[in-house]
């Protein structure tokens, strides 16, 4: 009776610990996701606005024809990027390259106590465990350890000069003997994934031993497959499938003919797109710029002085912002892994709908991010850093530049959407992109080649800067810079697109209560 007792007892003790119910209950022990405001920036719900010129097109440019749009709710910079926060950028690129130029000198010095002891204090151990110099492939170790960013470097360190002497200018290009960082090795080096070619789907023709049993047999794997004539008749074997039919073997051709699978590619390497990029602001754009006018000391000074750290950054091309974005996003996110958390989604610049939504502050039809018609508040004072009047540049309280937080922010909390500097938008300059471009998240992107002509090299810029007339400083006003030009009246702020269903709301945003998701209006 005990015996029976017993198993009873532990009959039932093992029933309640299946989770198995055989009904659908999804993937069980996922986390709960809470979103959380990046630092730094300001939550846009979603939301319909009216997009482009709301008043009479004065130019008369025919570019901006008014249309519904309705944006994605995302996360947007309370400000413009500033110099201080692009020089984390800059400083990154330099230390990571002499960790690198660091390990690169110890491989060759035939000292293993001292590679040892470089080892502990510059490099942090991976997966693997430490395999003892002497005795190993010089390329073993790097594979195991990282680079160590918990350690501070030291330029000056006696030991580590004559490691990082390719970093600074060669005695020759030197100005008065000083011993600076040759700022055309600031190189990086990153990747992105071009989901719009990776998506696209070409007309499909199968080879001959398509009807084997070996399953789907293509001659290149991906488009423009060329057509096979029949073993037997003779005729042409080539066959058309459906677009969202599977090729390669994913999942087979069935009894009746049919491919079962969604069609994938052989190797997304392709996708993989990889680039390098030098890093460092063209701080001579204020010399270039303006011709009969003195800008010698802001090309001097004005990126790296400590006077003009929180002005934002300038001398910024557009492929410079979208790699800022990269190391921005990687940067998040490996902190993210470290403390046990999950990605977020990356870091880019803003199309040009999700700008002029948070621009227009979430008031319908407004000409200004401030809402009204007029550029002057009550007492007359500007509300905005631009070209006032006939050139008098100082009366609107900055001279070129002010401070990213300068003047009242718009609705959303947005400082400086109009007006300081331009900013790069991610979407490509087309005259008539209202005229094609889709009502959900408007967009157009064309990622030009070094041999495109200019014209296909053109990227939107919005909000107007210092050396702007007001007309530019309007929510719908659009124009252009090229993709590969540095100015020094342009820069840039990031967005993130938000997780989750983006309503007005956003202490109600994720968690495990459904009904809060129903309820965020």
């Amino acid at each position: 009776m005990k015996k029976l007792l017993l198993f009873s007892l532990v009959a039932t003790f093992v029933a309640s610990c299946v989770t198995r119910s055989g009904h659908l209950t999804g993937t069980q022990g996922r986390p709960i996701y809470y979103p959380d405001l990046p630092l730094g920036m300001v939550y846009i719900p979603n939301g319909s606005f009216t997009m482009g010129e709301n008043d009479g097109d004065m130019p008369f440019l025919h570019q901006s024809r008014a249309k519904t749009a309705s944006v994605q709710a995302f996360y947007m910079d309370q400000t413009e990027i500033s110099n201080n926060e692009y020089r984390q950028f800059v400083d990154w690129v330099r230390d990571s390259i002499a960790r690198n130029l660091i390990y690169e000198g110890i491989e060759e010095d035939a000292d293993a106590s001292r590679w040892i002891n470089y080892k502990d204090y510059y490099f942090s151990e991976g997966d693997g465990e430490y395999v003892d110099y002497e005795e190993s492939d010089r390329d073993i170790n790097r594979d195991i350890f990282s680079l160590n960013w918990d350690r501070t470097l030291s330029f000056e360190d006696p030991e580590l000069v004559p490691l990082l002497a390719e970093m600074y200018y060669p005695e020759q290009e030197r100005f008065y003997k000083r011993k600076e960082i040759d700022t055309r090795k600031l190189i990086f080096s990153y990747y992105w994934i071009d989901y719009v070619e990776a998506a696209k789907r070409g007309r499909i023709n199968i080879s001959p031993n398509a009807f084997t049993n070996d399953g789907i047999k293509v001659v290149d794997g991906h488009r423009e497959l060329e057509s096979q004539p029949h073993p037997f008749t003779g005729e042409p074997q080539g066959q058309d499938l459906n677009l969202s039919q599977g090729i390669s073997g994913e999942g087979g051709i069935n009894k009746k003919g049919q491919s079962n699978a969604i069609r994938g590619h052989k190797n997304r390497q392709r996708f993989i797109i990889d680039e390098k990029i030098n890093v460092y602001p063209d701080t001579l754009c204020w010399v270039r710029d303006f011709t009969y006018s003195f800008h010698d000391p802001m090309t001097a000074m004005y990126f790296w002085h400590p006077a003009y750290d929180n002005y934002p950054v300038v001398g910024v091309t557009w492929t410079q912002a979208k790699a800022f974005s990269v190391w921005r996003t990687q940067l998040l996110n490996n902190w993210l892994v470290a403390m046990g958390d999950i990605f977020v989604n990356d870091f880019r610049l803003p199309n040009e709908a999700e700008w002029e939504r948070a621009s227009r502050g979430d008031l319908e039809l407004s000409q200004y991010p401030w809402g009204g018609p007029y550029i002057r508040n009550e007492a007359g004072c500007f509300l905005g850093n631009f070209k006032p009047m006939r050139g008098r540049y100082s009366d609107d309280g900055g001279y070129h530049t002010v401070k990213v937080y300068s003047y009242n922010p718009n609705g959303f909390g947005l400082y400086c959407m109009a007006g300081n500097v331009a900013e790069w938008c991610e979407t490509a300059y087309d005259e008539s992109m209202y005229e094609f471009s889709h009502d959900l998240n408007p967009d157009y992107r064309y990622n030009a080649m070094d041999w495109d002509p200019p014209s296909m090299k053109r990227k939107v810029l919005r909000g107007g800067s210092w050396k702007d007339i007001g007309y530019y400083l309007r929510n719908a006003t659009r124009s252009y810079e090229y993709q590969d030009t540095a100015k020094s009246y342009i820069g840039y702020r990031n967005v993130m697109t938000h997780l989750g269903r983006g309503g007005r709301d956003f202490t109600k945003e994720g968690g495990e209560e459904i009904r809060s998701d129903i309820q965020l209006r």
